[in-house]
């Protein structure tokens, strides 16, 4: 009989069981007992685990409510390995809710999917309609939600510093080794940690705290998913981020994550939607007074206009993130989830956009400003800025140049777990077979068949 490793996983989260299973059982058995109004015993404990299923109703609901109690937060059958396989609706996520515990719902649903693995959701293309239903909803809102929770865990200031430390540990681990690397050991920590915070008890100033980190975390969540090709589930974390967003008040927040929609649609081909996305971030935080903000919106629409080869509005919106970011006072500036955003960040986006139109000669300048003395020191950004590098040299003839550029960012790469960092690779694999056979060609493809973005499949 096979094991139920979800109800071990469980019990162990809970304090229930320890790693060689010898400890609490009895435990476990007598706070099921209590919930069903009759007596169990360790043996019962161990079929469960064993692989048995409870045929009784009641007994399969105790031992959810069991577990629930210690983890401070519900549990359903499935969850537990009671409830045969898990039927997922294809919309889950998607709805930006008019109730924002309706959302927090979803959410805890994505992230028991996602850590279930189900393969429809994660091989779920991202919605078009979607992205304008929830910019929409966000940006002409009048809603002031209640926020209060009256569950059993208490909530307190310690909890969210947290899951602040903890989503900034995560945040790291993504700039350096790319959203492949631990975002499955995110999810889990939303999944547990988050959503028992979330379901506990806390006043209203502390729920908002709350709802602030958690949509942060959750951002960070989508970002991975977004890094790691998982494009549907990206924006679903994205939609229910923001409704967390919305609920605190933070218009800020709420419009970071407009901005991250913004590039997400522009990587997967969709730049009028990424340019109106990044626009709704802008006209919903006019008088939020951060310059730094505004820069990086205009530099999204930027990004976004320049792949639709719209040269005028393009260099407007360039224009434009260059005027606010020369106005920012970073020591000021409310937005602190855009203070990565330094002169290296700019001249990346530039670069960019730049190579985007042709201008290659320009994207050269801006990508190597980029990785100059104010680089951002994150791997997976030094990768972008010195593919884009590359790819300048190649459009301007400078083949020779562009190989040798382009192996360094491949040794960069090596470190990623990033199919972003695999889509710059082919960029530049077009362009270069656009050269035909030379000596530095087949060089480089003899060198860059070392490693694994050149040859993932190897």
């Amino acid at each position: 009989m096979e094991g139920n490793e979800q109800l071990a996983a469980l019990m162990r989260q809970a304090g229930f069981l320890k790693d060689d299973g010898s400890v609490g059982l009895k435990v476990f058995a007598r706070a099921v007992g209590r919930h069903a109004g009759r007596t169990f015993t360790h043996t019962y404990v161990r079929r469960w685990l064993g692989g048995m299923v409870p045929r009784d109703p009641q007994t399969r609901h105790a031992i959810t409510k069991a577990l629930g109690e210690r983890l401070g937060r519900s549990v359903d059958q499935h969850e537990v390995g009671f409830g045969g396989p898990r039927k997922i609706s294809p919309d889950l996520g998607l709805s930006y809710s008019d109730d924002v515990y309706d959302g927090i719902a979803a959410l805890t649903g994505l992230w028991q999917a996602d850590l279930d693995n189900v393969s429809s959701l994660l091989t779920v293309p991202a919605n078009i309609a979607a992205w304008s239903e929830a910019s929409l909803s966000w940006l002409v809102t009048t809603r002031q939600d209640a926020i209060d929770g009256t569950g059993q865990r208490r909530v307190g200031h310690a909890d969210i510093a947290g899951i602040r430390d903890t989503t900034g540990m995560f945040d790291r681990l993504d700039g350096q080794h790319g959203g492949g690397h631990a975002r499955r050991a995110l999810v889990e920590f939303l999944r547990t940690d988050v959503a028992a915070l979330l379901n506990g008890s806390y006043s209203s100033e502390v729920g908002r705290e709350l709802y602030r980190e958690a949509a942060q975390a959750t951002l960070l969540g989508a970002w991975m998913s977004y890094d790691a090709g998982l494009h549907g589930l990206a924006q679903r974390y994205f939609i229910q981020a923001l409704r967390l967003a919305e609920s605190t008040g933070d218009r800020l927040l709420g419009a970071s994550i407009l901005d991250a929609m913004s590039h997400q649609a522009t990587f997967l081909g969709r730049y009028r939607e990424a340019a109106n996305l990044a626009r709704a971030a802008r006209m919903g935080t006019e008088t939020a007074g951060s310059s730094s903000a505004l820069a990086h919106f205009y530099a999204m629409e930027a990004r976004a206009l320049a792949r639709l080869g719209d040269t005028a509005e393009c260099d407007r919106a360039m224009a434009a993130a260059v005027r606010e970011f020369e106005r920012r006072n970073p020591e000021n500036d409310p937005a602190d989830w855009f203070g990565y955003f330094n002169e290296s960040e700019l001249a990346a986006e530039l670069g960019h956009c730049n190579r985007d139109l042709g201008r290659s000669v320009d994207a050269s300048t801006y990508a190597s400003q980029s990785l100059g003395p104010t680089a951002s020191g994150y791997v997976r950004s030094d990768f972008f800025a010195t593919m884009v590098l590359a790819d300048a040299y190649l459009d301007q003839g400078e083949a020779e140049q562009a190989c040798k550029i382009a192996l360094d960012a491949l040794q960069i790469g090596e470190r990623l777990k990033s199919a972003r960092c695999g889509a710059y690779v082919g960029e530049f694999r077009e362009r270069l077979s656009r050269l035909g056979k030379s000596a530095a060609v087949a060089d480089f493809v003899e060198q860059a068949s070392e490693t694994r973005l050149w040859t993932p499949d190897a």
